[in-house]
């Protein structure tokens, strides 16, 4: 009876046993399960250098208070990360039960990257969250000058401008030279910002607008000129070339036929004077017109009053009438006379003498005889008394 009891008791004891430790690991099992990691984007899609960033639920479903460690295992070092709650880099958080602790991963994706598929698991413990990041293109670790258009035409008096666009795809600041390979007589100068500059500063992959304005010398002949480009920092060196055609030289001489350029009028007449216009340059002058600055009072007309074109080495004339006015005093006048194209002008500056009138001098002399005769009279008449 006894031994039986025993036994029985110690069956129960075994039993107990048992099941406490039974409940005991359910319990663990619980505390260790209660936590979750949820975040509604899963899945990013970027371009190296970008930044992706994640906002991240850490949940508490169990029945106490529990925290976890963070961390977020990368495929690479090159990936950069930081978790961060209110403000403040945070690598362990504590939950209430029943409550929501949120937090942010921002995450970089490297410029030197290549293009694919990248898997992240972000922890909290033993809870694990897979987070994708699909890399758009493949990544370069350089600097990049692209010009928006490389080619410019235009005459020899022609500024040809060029806009460009700086790319700093390291990951420091840089600090670029910039230098071109023009022919002399060239000049070549680079601005940012509306100023003149030789270098220049980019963050971290950023860029910048610079625009290039170059002027071809006075005489040059035409044709296609290319200059390379370069802009330099200590890391890396991006290389460009411009390339400007130029479709010829616009000049000309504009004078009389014997390069005299004085006359003399009466007051209120006129004078017809012959000019010339050579085209001096390499490049067609086209739409010529004429134009003038007299006396006040005074008319200057030419005839023929414009000139479709003239060919390179070739000259046509025109004829200027001046005519100055009645009320002009005798003396030295200037008459300025231009004649200009939609590429350049010309100028002859024509100095003018106004004479007396051949009337009034001939009224002058026989004044001078009428008081001689005068004088004459007086002494016949009165002088013998």
């Amino acid at each position: 009876m006894h031994q039986t009891f025993r036994k029985a008791a110690f069956l129960l004891l075994i039993v107990i046993t048992a099941v406490g430790g039974a409940l005991s690991g359910v319990g663990r099992a619980s505390a260790a399960g209660s936590l979750e990691l949820y975040s509604p984007y899963l899945e990013w899609s970027a371009a190296p250098g970008e930044s992706v960033s994640y906002t991240i639920d850490l949940v508490n479903h169990g029945g106490s208070t529990a925290s976890a460690n963070l961390s977020l295992d990368s495929q690479s070092k090159d990936w950069k990360y930081e978790l961060t709650a209110g403000g403040r880099e945070v690598s362990r958080l504590a939950v209430k039960a029943g409550e929501t602790q949120t937090f942010n991963l921002d995450l970089d994706v490297p410029l030197q990257v290549n293009k694919g598929r990248y898997v992240f698991n972000l922890k909290a413990d033993d809870v694990t969250l897979p987070l994708v990041v699909n890399v758009s293109e493949q990544g370069t670790f350089k600097t990049e000058l692209t010009l928006d258009q490389a080619n410019m035409e235009g005459h020899s008096d022609s500024t040809f401008t060029y806009s460009a666009v700086l790319r700093n795809r390291t990951t420091q600041k840089q600090t670029y030279a910039f230098s071109a390979q023009a022919e002399q007589g060239w000049d070549v100068r680079f601005k940012a910002d509306g100023n003149s500059v030789t270098s220049v500063e980019v963050e971290p992959n950023a860029e910048k607008t610079i625009t290039i304005e170059v002027k071809p010398p006075e005489q040059i002949k035409a044709g296609k000129y290319e200059i390379p480009i370069a802009a330099t920092s200590g890391d890396s060196t991006a290389n460009a070339k411009i390339e400007a055609v130029v479709t010829g030289t616009y000049d000309m001489k504009f004078s009389t036929t014997d390069d005299r350029l004085s006359t003399d009028v009466g007051a209120g007449s006129e004078r017809k004077l012959t000019f010339v216009v050579q085209n001096t340059g390499s490049a067609e002058l086209q739409d010529l017109s004429f134009s003038s600055s007299a006396p006040t009072d005074w008319e200057v007309s030419f005839e023929p009053s414009s000139i479709t074109s003239i060919a390179p080495g070739e000259s046509k004339q025109v004829q200027a009438t001046i005519k100055s006015s009645k009320k002009s005093l005798p003396g030295d006048y200037v008459v300025s006379l231009t004649a200009s194209s939609a590429n350049k002008s010309a100028n002859a500056d024509l100095r003018v003498t106004v004479k007396s009138s051949v009337l009034w001098g001939w009224v002058g002399v026989l004044i001078i005889l009428a008081v001689c005769g005068g004088i004459y009279y007086l002494f016949r008449k009165y002088g013998r008394r």
